[in-house]
């Protein structure tokens, strides 16, 4: 997508966009023992990838100033010079507007509350405030990119059920290690931009031990799903080996091979989540895609 229109679509940070909404989504089918509505899962769908996608404009419009500065960031359109501020707040704001008004009116009132907490937890509480102002930022905020397979549940439900919030764990005891593999390859680009990132603060050494804590803590959290018996034997076997390949880049990234082991470690991270919230699916399904007599159960019963 090239022009106006692709810049107007890079504010929104599709990749990143892609994966909340995949787990969201994953939430909206593991909500029930056959298929969802098809008006939750429709409109369920569009509404939070509006509000995502809303919510990365905001973080772009909030970060312009950082973003010139950094390498990683510095071809966004903002800092590029390619949009202007008041076009990007008016489209993430559009964007944030519509999305309520889809969740609330064709999904559920819930569904719409939840998903503006996300979006202000993210775009204010912390692109605005935690990200300037300490190194546990990531840990914090964590909560906002946690929410969609929670969002994705009560889409379906209409309510909030424990085994959406061990989804929500999951991603949030993802994201530090995800997040600190990336800022120990970008650390200098944080440092720069004087952004406290832990490896700014604490070096690279002390991040790794901590990459190394919460990804032994993830493993761990990951078998929720097998021990309360939401999911079984195939979700666990898909849990423990992903979990081995992370635990792996999380010791060696103790003492990298090279300086681009952190990034790779970081991709990683990326194909572990998709592929956990895949073997959730997968589990979901082959074991009890349908209710009793092979009866397909919505939300409705």
């Amino acid at each position: 997508m090239t022009g106006v229109m692709g810049e107007y679509f890079q504010l929104t940070k599709p990749r990143i966009v892609v994966l909340l909404v995949f787990c969201a989504v994953i939430g909206m089918f593991l909500a029930v023992p056959g298929l969802p509505r098809w008006q939750a899962l429709i409109f369920g769908t569009l509404g939070i990838w509006l509000a995502s996608s809303s919510a990365a404009a905001f973080n772009q419009l909030i970060d312009q100033r950082i973003d010139k500065v950094m390498v990683r960031t510095a071809h966004r359109p903002l800092p590029a010079g390619q949009l202007k501020p008041r076009q990007a707040f008016a489209f993430a704001l559009t964007l944030g507007i519509v999305s309520m008004i889809v969740l609330a009116l064709w999904v559920n009132v819930l569904t719409a509350v939840l998903t503006f907490v996300g979006l202000i937890g993210y775009a204010v509480i912390y692109t605005a405030v935690l990200k300037r102002a300490s190194p546990q930022n990531i840990v914090i905020g964590g909560l906002a990119g946690a929410i969609p397979p929670v969002i994705g549940w009560t889409a379906v439900t209409g309510s909030l059920h424990p085994y959406a919030l061990q989804l929500c764990l999951i991603i949030f005891v993802w994201t530090p290690p995800h997040f600190w593999a990336l800022a120990i390859f970008r650390r200098d680009d944080y440092a720069r931009a004087g952004i406290p990132m832990l490896p700014v603060t604490h070096g690279v050494k002390y991040t790794s031990w901590q990459v190394l804590f919460y990804t032994v803590l993830l493993v761990l959290v990951s078998l929720l799903p097998a021990l309360t018996g939401m999911n079984g034997w195939i979700y666990l076997g898909g849990a423990l080996a992903l979990g081995a390949g992370f635990l792996y880049y999380a010791i060696r990234l103790i003492r990298p091979p090279d300086a681009y082991f952190a990034m790779r470690m970081f991709k990683y991270s990326i194909i572990y989540l998709f592929a956990l919230f895949a073997f959730l699916l997968a589990d979901h399904w082959l074991v009890q895609p349908f209710g009793p007599a092979g009866t397909v159960f919505t939300a409705a019963g």
